[in-house]
Order: C-alpha cells, then structure tokens, then sequence
C-alpha cells in the first residue's frame, strides 16, 4: 500500500523472492509507471475499507503499508486491513509519535526504515565495522580479526572467553564466509560475523 521509494523497494524484492505481490497507489500516474513491474498495480483509495474489498485485498497473508508523509492515510489504511481481517499488518513510520499511533491501533509490525538506517550507518562510521544489525540490545556484525588473534586459532585466540561475543562466520581473502570452527586460524585480512549483545560487540569492533 503506496508505492513510494519504501513501498516500491518491499514490492520489488518479495516479487523477485518469487511471491504474489499487489501493488496499491492512489496515483494513477505511479500505478501506470509501475503496471509491468508486479503481480496486479491497483490504483485504489487504501483508506476505503470496501475499495480494498473490491480488489481482494482480504485474500492476501500480508499487506505493508508505506505510507509515511500522510499520518491519516496511513492510519486509515492500517485500519481497513485490520477490519478486512489481513493476518499481519506490517507499517511504516516516520517519526516515534507515528509509530506509537501505529501500535495502538493494532499494526503487528511497525518499521522505521530512516530512523533504524540511521542507527546502523552510525555504528559503522563511529567503529571498524563494515555492517551492523541490532535487534533489541543484540547485534550481528561485520569487521575484521583483531591484531592479537592474527595467526591463531579461533580456539587459542578466546575471543568468546575475552569479549563475550560469537563468532558466527569468518571469510578469508575471496572465499565465501563459512562457518567458524574451533581449528579455524585468523589472518590480519580475515572478515568475521559476530554475535553478542549490542555493547560487547561494539567494544569488540573497537579493538579489531
């Protein structure tokens, strides 16, 4: 529901994950640019309850709403999917307020796609991190072996005894990432995937 940059980027991804999307805008102008890019591109008023009947909508699992500069629409459509009975609701937010109106009125999910990309570019720029995923106070990583586990084992350096993180991956030179094993030895252009609650893996990066 609404094919704004965020709605365009969901719709085109789960399309080629291979699954039915229907793609809704009020605007007849965005639903003709995108007719040929998804299942069905419906331009239809998502704040109207028996418009969204009229086009099926209740015969979907999912519906995402990306919505975000117009707080009532996105309401309203939230509301509509709910009296339709869609399963999960999943919403865009742009502000702490909007979510929180989201929330109350029963969206399952609410995503803040500008406030959690900035939280991750954050933590990239501020440590030797390449990538950074946080889910609640636990946080996957990407960064490179710190200088004192050069040359060793992942079962001599203690990285997990020393820091309180996991290693999940560790990728060397072009080879793909694989999982890391105790006998796996570190080498200074190592990449690993790391695991932990947020603070440890952020002390962790620091070092490496």
């Amino acid at each position: 529901m609404g094919l704004g940059r965020f709605g365009f980027s969901v719709a085109r991804s789960l399309t080629s994950m291979g699954h039915e999307v229907l793609a809704v805008d009020e605007r007849t102008d965005i639903v003709q640019r995108y007719a040929s890019d998804f299942t069905h591109v419906i331009a239809a008023d998502s704040t109207d309850t028996e418009a969204l009947r009229q086009i099926g909508a209740e015969e979907f699992d999912v519906a995402v709403v990306g919505i975000g500069t117009d707080l009532e629409a996105s309401v309203l459509t939230v509301l509509s999917l709910l009296d339709l009975g869609v399963d999960e609701v999943w919403a865009k937010a742009v502000s702490g307020k909007h979510a929180a109106i989201l929330e109350r009125v029963g969206a399952h999910y609410v995503i803040r796609p500008e406030s959690q990309m900035g939280k991750r570019v954050a933590h990239m720029v501020a440590g030797s991190m390449t990538d950074f995923v946080e889910f609640d106070d636990f946080a996957i990583a990407r960064t490179g072996a710190p200088e004192s586990s050069h040359g060793k084992t992942l079962q001599d350096a203690q990285l997990r005894a020393s820091f309180g993180i996991t290693i999940v991956a560790v990728k060397s030179g072009k080879h793909d990432f694989e999982y890391a094993r105790a006998e796996t030895v570190l080498g200074p252009t190592d990449e690993l995937i790391i695991s932990g609650p947020t603070h440890k893996v952020e002390k962790f990066c620091a070092t490496s």
